[in-house]
């Protein structure tokens, strides 16, 4: 079999560009005699790689004691993994530690939860909220993890491609973070965090952070005597002194997080196996805690994230959504711009409830809207169920989870838009390699997408990076799709160009100095910028940073206070919102929106020395209404935006991929229960309109449309 690599934009096959669509497939639910018949139907569905979870808890059921094939057909893995190369199938082979996969312990051996309690996780108060939330880094978890990959490892390493096997991949743990965050807490284990030890992992972080004591004192607002003594506060406050320290003990966690998955990899690598590794995010949430971990694993490691839409009736909605869509397109792009293709490792193949129903149209819907955001790669979970193995299932017996091939091996629905699907991807090759066309980019601070867990509010800052970040998606980005405009996003962590022009920044009261610079750079060489709603006034630290604003001329920004007020934004009348007051523009400044009773300035442009343009607007909205769509456009158009597509229906969703090869697809996304319909054109980068008449849209689809150029 053909080597898979990736690279920044797609996998290859070979060299050969191609499309990842990947099964979950678990030897240990499926009967052994159906293996091969439920491959092949994978493979009519498009299918070219299975993945599955190799349980600890299976195959250790005993410390010390492992269970191989010879015990029973369920722990058959070897025979599996010769299956899978016999179809001509790749494998994802996902070791754990952690499986979850809906099996007690989360996969992991009972006897490792119940015997050895001191490496379960703690919340700040040091108490145990949950049985099977291990401390990831504690020693003894480690050493029971060496013993566990000495087992399984090399008999991975026996079936890895280099080898002749259909390994392709190896999946370490499992949505790491996620099985703390999810339960209440991140781990403050004191023996894996080593507070009160001058050499622990806590300690060593703050020496490494600051000068000395002394620094960190001042910082903190405290009287420590010793760095060991420091701990992240037991309550959290909403002062920049509480905020500072449970930043720096998130930041400290996710550190944690990248020294367990290198642990894993060097594990991995020790056993002879060289594929590729890989992660899944447990959301889209979650992309960004894994930046640390993504810089200590270097170009051999790919992220991935989990998209599914609904799992129970907790969830926010039942079928895909617009504000589903919204998070997925951040997602993609946030894994694009960690220069990864844009995998998404859980897509919905069914529920592990019931009810809400999983059904063929939102299904498709579904995986039709990721990949007209950019999914180069996904896999369905699961494809297909069986019976846990005795006494293994953590709520069912059965593992059906709704799958398009059920647990007796029927034929469901989903299976055909399934097939559908891969009939898509089959039929447009040249996709994977096409460009994403774009009319405005929309800057990514990775730092404002993951400040949950240290940064409600603060009542000394006007808008915190939260706050920002929800801004980000519920305002500019969703009214821009809303306005048929096709954004990118770009790192405002990197070098920006004047290609990225206009570029869309929503910022916090917070911007790290760097980030800052960054965007005086960007608009000094004829880059040209939204900034919305404040210019921010501090570095991430919390620290005084007014590098940007200084450039701008030094406004004073002003909340309005509460009343009723009529924003006039680029000629656009009473656009609801709430509105910043601008004080002492500078000269040169030209005020483009205003508060209509008072006058006041809301909105302003200033040119820039190096031919850019700065357009700060002083306003902060959900989209709900036209005119936000309508306000959007008239500032941009001011940036000298030129809309990439033209629809009109505001309801539906847009998107065009062009190739090289003078090939197009559009992709038009109804996702409400009722039929849509629009006239929809798009135009070329050369000027030219190509108009393709009035599309109809069933409730909650995704329609495609062929054009040749």
């Amino acid at each position: 079999m053909q080597p898979i690599t990736f690279n920044t934009k797609s996998y290859l096959i070979g060299n050969t560009p191609a499309y990842l669509l990947s099964g979950e497939f678990h030897y240990f639910r499926v009967p052994k005699q159906d293996w091969h018949r439920r491959m092949r139907l994978f493979k009519k569905a498009g299918g070219n790689v299975l993945a599955t979870y190799i349980p600890w808890l299976l195959h250790e059921p005993e410390e010390g004691h492992f269970a191989w094939g010879e015990t029973a057909d369920w722990l058959d893995l070897e025979g599996f993994l010769q299956t899978a190369r016999e179809e001509d199938l790749y494998v994802i082979a996902r070791p754990g530690p952690y499986q979850y996969s809906e099996l007690i312990y989360d996969g992991l051996p009972g006897w490792l939860c119940e015997n050895y309690p001191e490496l379960l996780a703690r919340d700040r108060q040091g108490e145990i909220f949950r049985k099977s939330s291990i401390s990831y880094v504690h020693p003894l978890f480690l050493d029971k993890v060496r013993s566990w990959f000495a087992a399984v490892c090399p008999l991975l390493a026996r079936y890895t491609l280099s080898q002749g096997g259909p390994i392709a991949f190896l999946q370490i743990d499992n949505e790491m973070t996620g099985i703390h965050e999810w339960f209440g807490s991140l781990d403050y284990n004191p023996t894996s965090m080593g507070f009160y030890q001058p050499e622990g992992r806590y300690p060593v972080f703050l020496r490494e952070r600051y000068e000395d004591i002394d620094d960190l004192n001042a910082h903190y607002d405290t009287h420590f005597a010793l760095l060991e003594w420091v701990k992240p506060p037991e309550t959290p406050g909403e002062d920049i002194y509480s905020i500072r320290r449970c930043k720096d003990y998130f930041d400290f966690y996710l550190g944690t997080i990248a020294e367990y998955a290198s642990f894993l990899v060097d594990l991995i690598h020790t056993s002879g196996i060289d594929s590729p590794i890989i992660h899944n995010s447990a959301n889209p949430g979650m992309n960004a805690y894994f930046l640390e971990t993504a810089a200590a694993l270097g170009t051999q490691f790919l992220l991935g994230s989990d998209h599914y839409y609904t799992l129970d009736q907790n969830w926010a909605q039942n079928h895909p959504t617009p504000q589903y869509a919204a998070r997925c397109f951040i997602s993609l792009e946030e894994l694009r711009l960690m220069g990864y293709p844009p995998t998404v490792f859980e897509l919905p193949g069914g529920s592990c409830s019931d009810w809400p129903p999983i059904t063929p149209t939102d299904a498709l819907a579904c995986y039709l809207t990721n990949l007209a955001f950019g999914m180069k790669g996904h896999n369905y979970y699961i494809f297909t169920g069986g019976p846990n193995p005795p006494g293994a299932g953590a709520n069912t017996d059965l593992y059906d989870y709704s799958a398009s091939i059920g647990p007796n091996g029927e034929i469901r629905p989903l299976y055909e838009a399934q097939k559908t699907f891969g009939k898509l991807i089959t039929d447009h090759p040249w996709l994977v390699n096409a460009d994403r066309q774009t009319d405005l980019s929309v800057a990514l601070d990775f730092e404002y997408s993951r400040t949950d867990h240290y940064w409600a509010k603060c009542s000394d800052f006007v808008l915190s990076p939260r706050d920002a970040w929800e801004l980000l998606r519920k305002g500019p980005l969703t009214t821009a799709l809303c306005a048929s405009l096709s954004p990118q996003m770009v790192r405002l962590d990197a070098p920006l160009r004047g290609s990225v022009s206009p570029l869309v920044v929503v910022s916090s009261s917070s911007m790290s100095a760097a980030k800052q610079q960054n965007l005086v750079n960007y608009l000094q060489t004829g880059g040209k910028a939204l900034i919305l709603p404040i210019l921010p006034v501090a570095d991430e630290n919390l620290e005084p940073c007014t590098i940007l604003a200084d450039f701008l001329g030094s406004p004073q920004a002003a909340s309005a206070p509460k009343g009723i007020y009529r924003p006039v934004i680029g000629g656009v009348v009473n656009v609801l919102g709430e509105i910043t007051f601008w004080e002492n523009l500078p000269a040169s400044a030209e005020v483009i929106g205003i508060e209509e009773k008072s006058g006041k300035p809301i909105a302003w442009k200033l040119p820039t020395p190096g031919g850019g343009t700065a357009l700060v607007l002083g306003f902060r909205w959900i989209h709900a209404m036209h005119e936000h769509a309508r306000m959007l456009k008239s500032v941009l158009a001011m940036l000298g935006m030129q809309p990439v597509i033209h629809c009109s229906n505001p309801n539906i969703w847009t998107t065009l991929w062009v190739s090289a090869e003078g090939k197009a697809l559009l992709f038009l996304l109804n996702l409400f229960s009722s039929l849509m319909e629009a006239e929809v054109s798009f135009t070329l980068p050369d000027g030219k309109t190509i108009q393709t008449g009035l599309h109809q849209l069933e409730p909650v689809s995704v329609k495609t449309v062929d054009v040749s150029l």
